[in-house]
């Protein structure tokens, strides 16, 4: 049985959207906050891994601190019927981050399959994706690449909805 009560599970699912504290024992700390029990939180947490509800369990690198500056976007037009197909081969391929389909938005925008490649210098980023589009016999599909120029905001995904806010009475 769950020693979380359903607000606590709510509230835990939250601070790990946010990610793991950085202490000693991130476990426990969450546990803390939570006002439960260490091995409480790690039980819901093995609960909803066992269920599915982790992809990944992983950090959120801010690769601009690290020298990666040059990132871009490829965008690709890709026949319907060839999309999957290639989209796995892209996801596959070494140096691309994140690869996924969106619908095309015509008459203005036909792409569709989206690449995301991280580098250091541009120049090298262009020339990976050149030779990523010719080895895999892209380099005469409609495409573009767009650079990223400035960051926003970078963090994972969040799914939770807010806990309703305690009222004071008095």
């Amino acid at each position: 049985m769950n020693g979380l009560d359903p607000r606590q599970r709510t509230a835990l699912r939250q601070q790990l959207e946010n990610g793991l504290p950085l202490t000693a024992r991130p476990w426990q700390t969450l546990a803390e906050q939570l006002g439960s029990s260490e091995a409480a939180v790690l039980e819901q947490a093995r609960q909803w891994n066992d269920e599915g509800l982790f992809r990944r369990f992983g950090l959120v690198v801010h690769h601009r601190n690290l020298g990666f500056c040059a990132n871009a976007m490829l965008v690709l037009d890709i026949p319907d019927h060839q999309v999957d197909a290639i989209g796995e081969r892209l996801g596959r391929a070494d140096g691309v981050n994140l690869c996924y389909q969106r619908p095309r938005r015509l008459p203005h925008w036909p792409f569709n399959l989206f690449c995301m490649v991280h580098g250091r210098e541009r120049a090298a980023v262009q020339a990976y994706i050149a030779e990523l589009l010719a080895r895999h016999g892209l380099d005469q599909m409609p495409h573009r690449l767009l650079f990223s120029t400035r960051a926003f905001k970078q963090r994972g995904g969040r799914f939770t909805p807010s806990l309703p806010q305690e009222t004071a009475h008095g």
